[in-house]
């Protein structure tokens, strides 16, 4: 599960050949989700509500990178680095 991005304590990945609908994962400290890539939603698990609207913010910011990052791991190509939340 390659990291494409860190900001503020918040790691985020993305997995090699994942199921749809087109998502990443969001890890702060013990806490995880999945995260829709066309709205920044969280749509599995939980972050705390902070790091929850740091990653949406994030996430509708770089929304052409993560469907970029999506389609090298659903190709099972490394998916480039995101710049972080600044």
């Amino acid at each position: 599960m390659p990291e494409i991005s860190r900001f503020y304590g918040i790691r985020i990945t993305i997995n090699w050949l994942d199921h749809v609908p087109p998502h990443f994962h969001a890890e702060h400290g013990d806490h995880r989700a999945s995260v829709s890539i066309s709205t920044g939603e969280i749509i599995d698990g939980q972050l705390p509500r902070t790091a929850a609207r740091l990653v949406k913010e994030w996430a509708i910011e770089r929304k052409v990178e993560l469907e970029s990052a999506w389609q090298a791991a659903q190709a099972h190509r490394q998916p480039q680095h995101i710049a972080p939340l600044e």
